[in-house]
């Protein structure tokens, strides 16, 4: 996988130190089961192009593209 080979790197560890510290931060929960993961965060803000959405709460279910079921074929 591509990503793990910037995982070293001074960017990698930079980002992952950012990015531990906004989970701190806003991450009230998260769940991972059967391939679908689902966070909910707190104080979120959402910016469009002119627009700021804030909310006390916010959920953001994720799940793996890969494993969906589908009787497509790569």
């Amino acid at each position: 996988m591509a990503y793990q080979l910037h995982r070293n790197t001074a960017l990698g560890n930079s980002l992952q130190v950012i990015l531990d510290e906004l989970i701190q931060s806003f991450l009230n929960t998260y769940r991972f089961c059967d391939n679908l993961w689902t966070f909910v965060l707190n104080d979120v803000e959402s910016r469009e192009v002119t627009e700021l959405i804030k909310v006390d709460e916010a959920k953001i279910v994720d799940c793996d593209g890969k494993n969906t079921g589908s009787n497509t074929t790569e």
